[in-house]
């Protein structure tokens, strides 16, 4: 059985380097065939917005519209329910595929057998 990735991201423009490290595992765990079911949840929740990922620039990285592109393309990429909520933000607010979910979905893909779960 393959093994699949969940990655948090918990930063967005308050910790570029931080944040850009977990979207690139994400997107290249995703080019690499892995399962990946990335998880945005406190500021990086305002990358699931359209043009708002793209606002976060850091040299010699990759830019992160491209890294959702890449886990869109094979897997998932939540938004943290209450983190949503605090942020006035639907799913209608969100780039297209990107879901809003709870905490309960999360420890469910989490605790998966062949799952590995990494937080940023």
């Amino acid at each position: 059985m393959a093994r699949g990735l969940v990655v948090k991201v918990t930063c967005g423009a308050d910790e570029p380097e931080r944040c850009n490290q977990g979207f690139t595992v994400a997107g290249t765990a995703a080019a690499s065939g892995v399962a990946v079911s990335l998880w945005l949840t406190g500021e990086a929740a305002w990358l699931a917005v359209p043009g708002r990922a793209a606002e976060l620039e850091l040299p010699l990285a990759t830019p992160l519209p491209d890294l959702v592109d890449a886990v869109l393309a094979t897997g998932t990429v939540t938004v943290c329910a209450q983190c949503a909520a605090r942020r006035s933000l639907g799913e209608a607010d969100l780039l297209p595929g990107v879901r809003i979910a709870g905490a309960a979905v999360f420890v469910e893909e989490a605790l998966a057998e062949g799952v590995q779960a990494l937080v940023y």
